[in-house]
């Protein structure tokens, strides 16, 4: 990073992109940090690459979350309800507290920017994996 009249500048490729930590995702998941805090701001953002097949495990935000779809088609799933498509363009917020996962179809990979703010430094709690017979059950929603 650079500051250059009072700005924060980072400059492309200079900040490593890494894979999705096992801790928090099925599959090949690749993370690509965009912004970390700076204070006084709590807003972090995260280019988020899911090869097919690729998942978050269920988690929750204590300030919700946004992901924008930047490529490929995805789905995200609030617990007990049915799988929202995702598609290039697409916007998606979730709110504090809701029980949630997303990431890729079984057959197509997604890439989302996902922007959120810590609380207490904290972005999410991470509950258990989406098991593969689990995902089978979301095969991805209908394309309309």
């Amino acid at each position: 990073m650079a500051q250059k009249h009072g700005l924060h500048v980072f400059p492309a490729g200079s900040r490593a992109v890494r894979p999705g930590p096992e801790a928090y995702f099925v599959g090949q998941v690749s993370m690509e940090p965009v912004l970390s805090p700076i204070d006084p701001s709590r807003l972090s953002a995260l280019r988020v690459t899911f090869l097919a097949g690729a998942r978050t495990n269920w988690h929750t935000h204590p300030l919700g979350q946004t992901l924008y779809v930047l490529d490929g088609f995805g789905q995200v799933v609030v617990r007990g309800e049915a799988p929202v498509a995702l598609r290039p363009g697409d916007t998606v917020h979730i709110p504090a507290g809701v029980d949630h996962w997303h990431g890729a179809t079984s057959t197509t990979a997604m890439t989302h920017l996902a922007l959120q703010e810590a609380q207490d430094g904290e972005t999410a709690t991470w509950g258990a994996p989406v098991s593969d017979a689990a995902f089978a059950a979301f095969p991805g929603p209908a394309r309309d």
